[in-house]
């Protein structure tokens, strides 16, 4: 391939101040993580730029996980070269013949950040597109909507040439704006909300509670493949898997039906908190968008609220299902979360669930049973897994190891 680098651009990061230096080392050390397979790339962070030297390694597999590295706005492969205006005009018309240029429309775009270079952007313009129309038969110029676009950076340190720029996940590093816990179901939403928190720089650990013998090993696997996308984007992700079969039974068996969904995600909210001290976490993230069944009413929300002080975020609240869908579709995690498999809180879903639960009705009815022995049972008993983006994945024996 004719590149020999790939030039990554910021976006968000690039509205920083003072602190822009730790947002571009984590994005630094994320982009190092998700390419760690190849060993022979460089990865240069400057304050305004990223460069990746190739030394050889296939650009195209390369491409397929920076799509999916949050903080980066854009990227190209590049070729590097000198500012000499010779040197420039040669590998131009080298890089526009390597992309078969003969026959179609193109235009020139440079860009002078080397104030000092004799040549000020449109004479660059004019001198490039006026050299390629010589040197390359029935080229033409459309600046309007052209076929191969050749942009040209002019940097201190090198010149810079590219004919293809790829979009990136946007947002904000993973890892920059702190951990929480996600609330990970098997569904549809409690992924797309993970995905759009890790946008915004949060570090992600998964909490998901597993109902043997109601749900199936088919049910959780359907997670851990949830957690390998999700690996994908961090460079690897921790699943935390609660086992809440013997609490769930205790809340069927002593509280009113209508209630028992409320009672069930008040523990489930407990269990993660207690999951989030544990892990120094500072929010718990779910996929909670309100008024879509009858645990996300506003009053179902403020019920279950009150027995954590920690914050909840909520990024799907007020989408519309269909745009979740389209956002998991983007995400690649639509066709996982329809397989056909429960999660513990669609198997006993009561026929009349409480739309509108009262914080006294729900606390005298959780006095009917001991339940906190259950909940420092099932916190004890965590089955705690590493999940990485080369499908690797490692249970951790012991909770208290990754302490």
């Amino acid at each position: 391939m004719i590149y020999d680098e790939i030039l990554v651009r910021y976006g968000e990061i690039s509205t920083k101040g003072k602190n822009r230096k730790l947002f571009i080392e984590r994005l630094r050390a994320n982009v190092q993580y998700v390419l760690k397979g190849f060993p022979n790339l460089k990865i240069i962070a400057q304050r305004d730029r990223m460069y990746i030297k190739l030394n050889g390694e296939n650009f195209d597999e390369i491409a397929v996980r920076l799509k999916k590295v949050f903080g980066i706005q854009s990227f190209s492969p590049v070729m590097r070269i000198g500012k000499d205006l010779e040197e420039v005009k040669e590998k131009s018309v080298q890089l526009m013949e390597s992309l078969n240029a003969s026959g179609k429309t193109f235009k020139v775009q440079a860009k002078r950040v080397d104030k000092e270079y004799p040549h000020r952007t449109n004479e660059l313009n004019q001198i490039l597109g006026g050299h390629l129309l010589t040197s390359i038969e029935n080229l033409k110029v459309d600046v309007h909507n052209p076929d191969l676009e050749l942009k040209v950076e002019i940097r201190k340190d090198a010149a810079y040439l590219t004919c293809e720029v790829i979009k990136g996940a946007g947002g904000l590093p993973v890892g920059s704006g702190g951990k929480a816990m996600l609330m990970l179901s098997g569904g549809i939403d409690s992924p797309v909300a993970g995905f759009l928190a890790m946008r915004r720089g949060l570090q992600i650990e998964g909490v998901h509670f597993f109902s043997p013998p109601f749900t199936s090993e088919r049910s959780k696997q359907k997670v851990l493949d949830l957690s390998e996308k999700m690996a994908q984007v961090s460079g690897k992700f921790i699943l935390h898997i609660v086992h809440f079969t013997e609490l769930q039974q205790e809340i069927i068996q002593n509280v009113p039906e209508n209630y028992t969904m409320t009672v069930m995600r008040r523990m489930m909210m407990r269990i993660t908190d207690e999951i989030r001290e544990r892990r120094k976490g500072l929010a718990i993230v779910n996929g909670e968008n309100i008024g879509q069944v009858a645990s996300q009413t506003l009053e179902s929300m403020y019920a279950i609220n009150e027995v954590t002080n920690t914050p909840i975020l909520r990024p799907l609240l007020t989408y519309d299902k269909n745009d979740i869908i389209e956002l998991a579709r983007d995400f690649d995690t639509l066709e996982t979360s329809n397989r056909p498999y429960e999660d513990c809180c669609t198997i006993f879903v009561p026929a009349q669930p409480k739309t509108n639960p009262r914080r006294d009705k729900v606390n005298l009815y959780e006095t009917y049973f001991d339940w906190e022995p259950y909940i420092e049972k099932a916190v004890e008993s965590i089955e705690t897994i590493e999940i990485t983006g080369s499908n690797n994945k490692k249970e951790v024996n012991e909770f208290t190891d990754l302490f």
